[in-house]
């Protein structure tokens, strides 16, 4: 067994979030970054709190169903169920037929209410993650955005508290320069 590489499974999931992503070369909204930047971060900040390696996967691949080709059931073959589980509870139930913002963003919300606390706290991550990206860069559209997360905040209250407190602290100061 020298020389034998053991690959976990959040490398794994690392991987395939990368070229999942990579393959409709999709980037950051306001930077052009590569997409991975953000799962990366999501995950980083899974990690500054109790966590299992099915969360830190979930973390890297929670848009990779929403946002690429690569859907629930691949996840699923891939990674498990308990990954593909979290994966399910993290993407967006609505689709742009379904109403206006305001509607599909109530019906994801219903979604993520009926998740596990596991799935919770990645979700409170990328709130996290995407709040601090949209109130530097976008101050029109974090007017409409704190709005939809205060809502979601209501529903994440079994997610990790450290991360709820901190993601409440972010989204309730409404003034993007605070």
């Amino acid at each position: 067994m020298t020389g034998a590489t053991i690959v976990t499974l959040e490398h794994r999931a690392l991987e395939f979030a990368t070229r999942a992503h990579a393959s409709i070369d999709q980037r950051r909204k306001y930077t052009g970054e590569p997409y991975i930047v953000h799962p990366i971060a999501v995950a980083e900040i899974v990690k500054t709190v109790p966590h299992t390696s099915e969360m830190l996967a979930a973390a890297y691949l929670h848009d990779v169903a929403e946002d690429t080709p690569f859907g629930l059931d691949v996840i699923h073959k891939e990674f498990g169920p308990a990954v593909g589980d979290l994966v399910y509870w993290l993407t967006d139930v609505s689709k742009p037929w379904m109403g206006n913002r305001k509607h599909r963003k109530e019906l994801d919300a219903q979604h993520t209410a009926k998740a596990p606390p596991a799935a919770k706290t990645i979700k409170l991550a990328d709130l996290i993650d995407n709040t601090i990206s949209i109130k530097a860069r976008d101050p029109d559209f974090w007017r409409v955005y704190r709005h939809e997360k205060l809502r979601l905040l209501e529903v994440l209250r079994d997610g990790d508290p450290t991360l709820w407190a901190r993601a409440a602290q972010l989204v309730e100061k409404e003034n993007a320069d605070s």
